[in-house]
């Protein structure tokens, strides 16, 4: 991650580096980091195929109730981070399953 935003967060980020990590320190710049995109195709194919399997398996009336429900939000956040091609929670890690070229 590089130091982006002039002097003045140059001297925030030295003055409070050794008391908080980077991640809680002001970083604007991370909302634009966190959309490059981080996800390969193996894994963006994995979060579809899983989406659809809850899909299937809610309309055979193999899942119901909360199960259905907690199921099927993470069912659209995997399609929603796919089509993207970025996993937000992946930024704080430093994961990327994507190939660099």
């Amino acid at each position: 991650m590089s130091l982006k935003g002039g002097p003045v967060r140059c001297e925030l980020m030295a003055t409070y580096a050794d008391r908080f990590p980077v991640s809680l320190l002001p970083t604007h710049h991370l909302i634009f980091e966190a959309m490059k995109k981080n996800m390969g195709t193996v894994d963006r194919v994995l979060r579809v195929g899983a989406a659809v399997l809850v899909l299937v398996l809610y309309l055979a009336g193999q899942i119901t109730g909360a199960a259905a429900l907690i199921l099927g939000i993470v069912a659209v956040v995997f399609v929603l981070t796919s089509a993207v091609g970025s996993c937000p929670l992946y930024l704080p890690m430093g994961w990327s399953t994507r190939r660099e070229a």
